[in-house]
């Protein structure tokens, strides 16, 4: 399969804007691409490298018009699973740096992740266009600012929860790695208790049922019930299911984090 139709046949938004710099960057030179005959990496549907005349209007503007005029549900269905998948290259490429190194664990886990997701052939194609997205220097808020004006608030989570594993990947999260998801999750409009939430998955505490579920200690067993009932929505693989199965597979860890601290607190509090 030529170019980047791997990338769920087609780019949406991403097309444009600071990510489709990069992804344009990290592919090399378009002319040379087109001088060559062979596509290389390029992105596009139909015989032409960029798609028809026709898709490439429908579809480059969208980032660059009215995105604060949007409703979730109209980013959600704008967002494709190719829309995702280089949203999560690019913010792995960020991450995997933050503590000065590129762990070979790190690395492993990536690539282990895209085979899960994608599949070994185009889990090749992913990891290979990761390696070329890691080598420049990524405008982090920028690229975050698109992201959060075009991808829905599940989609987004399901980003943080894979930027957790990659850092975790070798065991430990640095305080480098933790301070750059962070970072990532302020500019991605993740508030506090929902990136707390997730980050309490990869660690070991007492208190960490809590967190996953968004709840203090002093719960009552009723707000145990309604919190768990609240996340169990709020986290459901259902919720990225337009971003293809490849990437709903990946939401079910997440939720079955969220049913093992509700059966945690049911069996520490006897209900």
């Amino acid at each position: 399969m030529n170019g980047l139709k791997w990338i769920g046949a087609t780019l949406g938004w991403s097309f444009g804007g600071p990510i489709g710099a990069i992804i344009g960057l990290a592919i090399g030179s378009i002319g040379d691409a087109f001088a060559s005959g062979k596509g290389g990496f390029l992105i596009g549907d139909g015989d032409h490298p960029f798609g028809s005349q026709q898709s490439r209007q429908g579809r480059r503007p969208q980032y660059e018009q009215r995105p604060n005029y949007r409703t979730q549900q109209e980013r959600r269905d704008q967002t494709t699973s190719g829309d995702f998948e280089v949203s999560l290259l690019v913010l792995a490429s960020v991450v995997i740096k933050a503590d000065g190194k590129q762990d070979q664990r790190e690395l492993d886990f990536v690539r282990k992740e895209f085979v899960k997701m994608y599949g070994k052939e185009r889990a090749n194609k992913a990891f290979d266009l990761f390696k070329r997205v890691s080598q420049q220097t990524i405008p982090l808020r920028k690229v975050c600012l698109q992201i959060q004006h075009m991808m829905d608030h599940s989609s987004r989570l399901q980003l943080i929860h894979f930027l957790f594993g990659i850092a975790k990947a070798d065991t430990m999260v640095t305080d480098d790695e933790e301070l750059q998801i962070f970072t990532i999750a302020g500019y991605l409009g993740i508030s506090s208790r929902d990136y707390n939430s997730i980050k309490a998955m990869f660690y070991n505490s007492s208190n960490n049922a809590y967190k996953i579920l968004e709840i203090d200690k002093s719960a009552s067993v009723d707000q145990i019930k309604k919190a768990y009932r609240t996340m169990a929505k709020k986290y459901h693989p259902d919720k990225v299911e337009h971003l293809g199965d490849e990437h709903k597979k990946g939401a079910e860890d997440k939720f079955k984090q969220v049913q093992k601290a509700y059966e945690q607190l049911q069996k520490e509090r006897g209900f």
